[in-house]
């Protein structure tokens, strides 16, 4: 068992699930022994069916009480929230759309959604989706999407993530290298794309691209395995992808982030000896376990803790590619907003509401 400070040198690595809508005994361990940079809400945090009032706080509560166990001031503070199903919050926050419906209204979602994200203390969401709805058999995008071309993808992802930026809320690019045209859900399964590096670069890529050029500052991994590119590993733990393709070829300088370890197409993996090695070898600077799709246990994440504190004192991680991640980890966080969680007025709701209804229409 590897010693706490050791399994403490994660957390600089890591955004965490916590079970419900007041912490487990195990959520204030994992929390006091692994102290997470970052938290990741879901639907389970928030008390449904309850008045905006009493949730809210009870929210609030469950805030307070991780920056308590983690003694940490500064966190990302982390949603999924793109509209459509993917949606964690009870009302009254909006039910705004799919990207696919947004159009011409993608910046002013994201704007008003950007509002709703700081009232709930919400410095950072996981969007835009970059990928291409190029494929309608797509179980996992499709909607999801700013588009079904190259084009509208790239324009919808963009003018989102200005949305965000501009109202102080951290955007991330995803799934990279593209999740558009897989026929898979790796939430399930590994998805396989026999894609050539040219066909990315004429495609999926270009989305990438431009948000990279808009200093979009996280892009976040594809749990899929491109044959053609690396037939050994998935995107997540590919040198080829992320560091040759991401890091080298469009020069991406921000943090990489993990899709969720926990889904089905890659967490059998990380619970081998060496995989969270190969993924910060790849290119991977943080990594998400919600602890909400497989392993409710605590047991899976510190499994994962300890292969990457036996990496580091066996030497086959180097020192010095973590310290590179975690500067650039702390380095965006000190630029990122500590929000305070307030209830929104009426006013600025039913305007909300109202762009919505536009929206999708």
């Amino acid at each position: 068992m590897s010693g706490l400070w050791e399994l403490k040198q994660f957390g600089n690595h890591l955004v965490f699930g916590v079970s419900g809508t007041t912490l487990s005994d195990e959520d204030k361990r994992a929390l006091s022994e692994l102290k997470p940079i970052g938290v990741i809400f879901f639907a389970k945090n928030f008390l449904d069916g309850t008045p905006y009032e009493v949730w809210l706080e009870n929210f609030k509560q469950l805030n307070d009480q991780i920056r308590q166990y983690t003694e940490r001031d500064s966190m990302f503070v982390t949603l999924d929230h793109e509209g459509g199903r993917v949606l964690r919050t009870p009302l009254p926050i909006t039910r705004f759309p799919y990207a696919l419906l947004l159009r011409s209204h993608a910046y002013e979602v994201a704007k008003a959604t950007a509002t709703e994200l700081k009232s709930l203390g919400i410095n950072l969401s996981w969007a835009p989706t970059a990928d291409i709805y190029s494929n309608p058999q797509n179980p996992i995008i499709g909607p999801r999407a700013f588009g079904k071309t190259v084009e509208t993808a790239t324009q919808g992802a963009c003018e989102y993530y200005q949305g965000l930026q501009e109202s102080g809320i951290l955007g991330c690019a995803k799934h990279f290298p593209g999740h558009g045209d897989t026929s898979k859900d790796s939430h399930i399964e590994l998805p396989i794309l026999n894609l050539t590096p040219e066909e990315l670069r004429n495609r999926e890529l270009i989305p990438f691209k431009a948000l990279i050029a808009a200093q979009i500052p996280l892009i976040m991994t594809a749990h899929i395995l491109f044959p053609k590119i690396d037939p050994d590993v998935p995107a997540t733990i590919s040198q080829a992808i992320l560091k040759k393709i991401l890091r080298e070829e469009l020069g991406f300088a921000g943090v990489v982030v993990s899709d969720d370890l926990d889904m089905k197409a890659i967490s059998d993996m990380f619970v081998k000896s060496g995989t969270v090695a190969k993924a910060f070898q790849a290119g991977c600077d943080l990594f998400i376990i919600s602890r909400n799709i497989n392993s409710s246990s605590i047991e899976r994440t510190y499994k994962i803790a300890e292969d990457f504190a036996n990496s580091l004192s066996h030497g086959t991680l180097d020192e010095l590619i973590v310290e590179a991640a975690r500067e650039r980890i702390e380095k965006l966080l000190a630029l990122t907003p500590q929000y305070d969680i307030y209830m929104l007025d009426q006013g600025t709701l039913v305007q909300h509401a109202e762009l919505a209804i536009a929206s999708a229409m």
